[in-house]
């Protein structure tokens, strides 16, 4: 296993994004972008040769979609990923566009956040939502990718069940263990027994679970939060996953880049030590 650090797509010099990485002293990322607005032809020329200038390699391509964002548990229900139905069909043209920039990119790995699946296999919206995921799935198969959903808004059932009711071969899991803990669904070394062997991207990220319940838990710096990071990276070598682990720590400024750094540190002693 190796690490790697979570890179904004921005209008900005995509080069300089990339060359900060370079700089925490890692070689890869996952691209995470929110705006179709920048997957053009030319913006992904951009990108390329700033990854041949730089040697850095972009390791997954994270899908945002436009609309709506409410990111607690009540008004997330409605406005997040492919659940609602007002957003659904225009969100999948999104995530296929953006299918389509990763496949310019080189880029075999696509996630997304598909929201608050609906718990109950039952519910009236949860297989128009399986039928969208599939048509997703199918779009990045054509373009021999993989696509992985972000943990972390279902429990580790619901999402397994997910996977077996869309049926395609090409679906995986970006496990990020504080999001599980945030959004209160799983401890993150109990999920690897349902979700571990589709585990093709993990981040590094903690937190700690919710106290109230209308707003997530606390995301933290990695090593002051509820993961158990020693566990879960043994049971990911058991498992056989040997991909990277992408550090995101969800604030900005000077704070950021030092505790992106002590992250690295906390986790590449952990490896080591394997």
């Amino acid at each position: 296993m190796k690490i790697g650090v979570c890179v904004s797509h921005a209008q900005e010099d995509i080069r300089k994004a990339f060359q900060n990485v370079k700089d925490l002293g890692l070689d890869n990322c996952q691209l995470l972008s929110w705006n179709p607005a920048l997957w053009t032809d030319e913006q992904a020329e951009l990108i390329k040769d700033a990854l041949k200038e730089t040697g850095v390699e972009i390791t997954a391509f994270w899908c945002g979609w436009t609309g709506p964002q409410a990111w607690n548990f009540y008004d997330g229900q409605e406005t997040l990923g492919l659940v609602p139905p007002t957003y659904r069909f225009h969100r999948v043209r999104e995530l296929m566009n953006g299918s389509d920039f990763a496949k310019k990119l080189g880029v075999k790995d696509v996630v997304t956040h598909m929201g608050f699946i609906p718990e109950n296999p039952l519910d009236s919206n949860y297989r128009g939502l399986i039928v969208a995921i599939r048509s997703v799935a199918q779009h990045c198969a054509s373009n021999g990718q993989n696509l992985l959903f972000e943990t972390g808004q279902e429990t580790p059932v619901t999402l397994l069940r997910a996977i077996q009711d869309i049926g395609t071969d090409n679906l995986g899991v970006n496990l990020d263990p504080a999001n599980l803990i945030l959004y209160g669904k799983a401890n993150p070394v109990d999920a690897m027994e349902t979700i571990g062997k589709y585990v093709r991207g993990v981040h590094g990220k903690d937190g700690k679970y919710p106290t109230d319940g209308h707003n997530l838990g606390q995301e933290t710096p990695i090593g002051q939060g509820r993961v158990d990071f020693k566990k879960l990276i043994k049971l990911l070598a058991e498992n056989g996953y040997d991909g990277s682990i992408t550090i995101e720590r969800e604030i900005t400024g000077d704070e950021q880049t030092r505790d992106i750094l002590a992250g690295k540190k906390y986790l590449e002693d952990i490896i080591n030590n394997l």
